[in-house]
Formats: structure tokens, C-alpha cells, sequence
């Protein structure tokens, strides 16, 4: 990681797996309350836009995802790699949550209530290494307020979405199994 570390002065590991876990979950429950919107600037166009035609589909069948009693059991950095233009860190959680469907009229309609199902998930970050620097508080690129990114990357003054492509590790990637 000494290598990122030349591209990245600021970054920790420690830091970096909390940063993940807290997307993993933010994805999730986005999926759960179909508000993509709120973790957008967390995600690449690729991944935006796979989870996106998950929520579509199940607007289409008017259903609702349920992921109750979701946790990040274990967090793993499993590599990294140093690009011409991007660091990428590759990561693996084990996550547990109860996964199943309703409608939306709050009846279930399939999966388990009871017995949280564990999966393995891998996931890839990215990170330009001319990213800009933007200091420990994120300032609106519309106004110029002070953002918390982590909340949903929304200024709550003007409405602007903030980017994290030019500054901030990108979910690019993720896969469950």
C-alpha cells in the first residue's frame, strides 16, 4: 500500500474499509428505499446504472427489495494496482442480511425473513491519481458550502450533486456470490 501512499498521502487502510463498508451499505439500502440518487456520487456510470435497472425492474413489478439486519462481517483489501491514471484497490466483505421480497403493499412475497444468507462480495475502487485535493471538508463545486459526502453527496443549499470521480475513491465494480 507504500505505493498508494505516493499518489495518495492521506490515504489510510483503516480509513479506506470503513469508507467501504459504509458504501456497501448505502448501496443497499438505496436498493431498499429506491434512492439511488443518494449514493450516486458514490458509484461509477456502470455501477449507477446496473443498480439502477434493478430498481427498475422491481418498480415494474411493484416490489420492494428487502436487505433487514444488514452487516459487514468482514472487510478485506485483496489487492491493488497502480495505472497510468487510476489506483485501484480491490476488496472483498462478507456481508450477512436477510434478503427477500414484498410488494408494496408491505406482504411478503419471497425469500427469508428468518435466516440471514451470507454472501461474499467483491467490489473495485478507483481513485485518479491527479485526483484534486479536497481537504478534510468538501466544499459544494455549485456554491461553494460545506458538503457531507457521506450523507448523500447532495448540497442541501443549491441541490448540486457532488463528484467524487475527480477526487474520491469510485465503487467501478461489484460482484456477489
Amino acid at each position: 500500500m507504500n505505493e498508494i501512499l505516493k499518489y495518495d498521502p492521506e490515504f489510510s487502510e483503516s480509513k479506506f474499509k470503513t469508507y467501504v463498508d459504509n458504501v456497501f451499505i448505502q448501496l443497499h439500502m438505496a436498493v431498499v428505499t429506491k434512492e439511488l440518487e443518494n449514493v450516486k456520487h458514490f458509484l461509477s456510470e456502470d455501477v449507477y446504472n446496473k443498480y439502477k435497472q434493478k430498481i427498475d425492474g422491481l418498480n415494474s413489478k411493484h416490489q420492494i427489495q428487502m436487505y433487514d439486519e444488514l452487516n459487514v462481517a468482514q472487510t478485506e483489501i485483496l489487492s491493488y494496482e497502480i495505472t497510468n491514471t487510476d489506483m485501484i484497490i480491490k476488496v472483498y466483505i462478507l456481508s450477512r442480511y436477510l434478503d427477500y421480497l414484498m410488494d408494496e403493499d408491505a406482504n411478503y412475497i419471497s425469500g427469508d425473513t428468518d435466516v440471514r444468507s451470507e454472501r461474499a462480495n467483491y467490489l473495485t475502487f478507483t481513485k485518479k491519481i491527479n485526483h484534486q485535493e479536497t481537504g478534510t471538508v468538501k466544499k459544494c463545486p455549485g456554491c461553494g458550502a460545506s458538503i457531507d459526502v457521506n450523507a448523500n453527496g447532495k448540497c442541501a443549499y443549491c441541490g448540486t450533486i457532488y463528484n467524487l470521480d475527480e477526487t474520491g475513491w469510485v465503487l467501478t465494480s461489484i460482484e456477489t456470490k
